[in-house]
């Protein structure tokens, strides 16, 4: 048995690797192993856990770790302590394969601690384009990796350019996309399930889903870049469910105009939530009449499903997209303007710019049957 050890650091990094994840497990040449650490373990950004738990999937270990999440110098610290402490996991375990996931802050560490180790380390989402420091930490990872797993083409050819050898990329598409392709579930409340603060609209009328993340190169900017994507919302007078931001540098100020911004304006239909399973997400996704915010929720599942999407500011200014989305600068104004167009427009033919439904288990099986020797080398060089 090949053992695959999948590093999951955020709530975001999950539904970016839970099909594969599934598909590991269930694979009988592979034996699964689990580490979460990072912020994926703090309710107020979305512990895993009990998702984990919910899909049978088994957890090798838990690392705590996580200083402050709106501090550089504690990403910085946090990223070291990461290092320690999968290296101590990895010695203990030793997995054939790592694999780290996409291109947030702590991502990195399992890069450094397995390539250190000598142990193949497999990278999913590298070749992408973000316009932030995110971009610089996924290069980064991309040159450290021994085997890719890509979501489009031209990330593929991205890696291509950056001097990695074309045998060892494989364009598999992005598992997030694979979960839209699951069976509807039954219909839910997710007032009665997740609780959350607010209002609660009727979802029964036109409704918007936002979730907007600090930008970690303009920190100083993330509570008044969200406060005018709050007044711009409340002047479109709609139902809002608003999701909780990433634990990032600035998520302070994004949480404080959001809190603040609650608080004198009881009255509209908004509501809040912390976290949800991505089975109910992609439920009140494919039900809302548009996405807005910062996330690669907007440009990935949105253009899958032709939800239109409104996407404010620089944080996925480079990443690939489809017609869906309608850029807009953090501006009140612009927020309004953008989302009447979008909401006017309505729905967007879907794309297949993000993969077609499978791509956990392509990463499954190409992880079964790669050769590899000595656990350090990946054939062919």
């Amino acid at each position: 048995m090949r053992k695959i050890c999948v590093v999951i650091t955020a709530r975001a990094s999950y539904s970016r690797i839970k099909t594969a994840l599934l598909a590991i497990h269930a694979h009988p040449r592979l034996l699964l192993q689990i580490v979460v650490t990072g912020s994926a373990l703090i309710d107020k950004f979305g512990n895993i856990l009990p998702d984990l738990t919910a899909d049978n999937l088994p957890v090798s270990a838990v690392i705590p770790n996580l200083l402050d999440a709106d501090n550089p110098t504690a990403s910085a610290k946090t990223t070291a302590l990461s290092v320690i402490e999968l290296a101590t996991f990895f010695v203990n375990h030793q997995p054939d394969v790592v694999v780290t996931v996409a291109d947030r802050f702590e991502t990195i560490a399992t890069a450094i601690a397995a390539v250190n180790m000598n142990i193949p380390l497999a990278h999913i989402q590298g070749g992408e384009v973000t316009g932030n420091i995110d971009d610089r930490i996924r290069n980064s990872i991309s040159q450290l990796a021994d085997l890719h797993f890509v979501a489009t083409a031209g990330a593929r050819n991205r890696l291509v350019r950056m001097g990695l050898s074309p045998i060892k990329i494989y364009c598999t598409g992005c598992p997030s996309i694979d979960l839209l392709y699951e069976r509807n579930i039954a219909g839910f409340d997710p007032y009665e399930v997740y609780g959350g603060v607010g209002r609660r609209p009727d979802l029964h009328m036109p409704y918007l889903v936002v979730l907007q993340h600090p930008v970690t190169t303009e920190i100083s900017h993330s509570k008044w870049q969200v406060e005018n994507t709050l007044h711009a919302l409340a002047a479109l007078g709609m139902p809002v469910l608003w999701f909780w931001p990433n634990a990032d540098p600035g998520t302070t100020g994004t949480a404080h105009g959001i809190r603040a911004f609650r608080e004198q304006n009881a009255g509209l239909p908004f509501h809040f939530f912390k976290h949800m399973e991505s089975r109910h997400f992609i439920q009140l996704l494919k039900n809302c009449a548009c996405f807005v915010g910062n996330s690669s929720v907007g440009i990935r599942e949105c253009s899958a499903l032709g939800i239109p999407a409104v996407n404010i500011g620089s944080r996925q200014r480079g990443r690939e997209r489809g017609p869906n989305v309608l850029d807009c600068i953090p501006d009140t104004a612009a927020i309004i303007g953008a989302a009447r167009q979008q909401l006017a427009h309505g729905p967007y033919p879907p794309t297949a710019l993000y993969g077609h439904g499978d791509a956990g288990k392509q990463i499954a099986d190409q992880l079964a049957a790669i050769p590899f020797i000595l656990k350090k080398h990946i054939l062919p060089a």
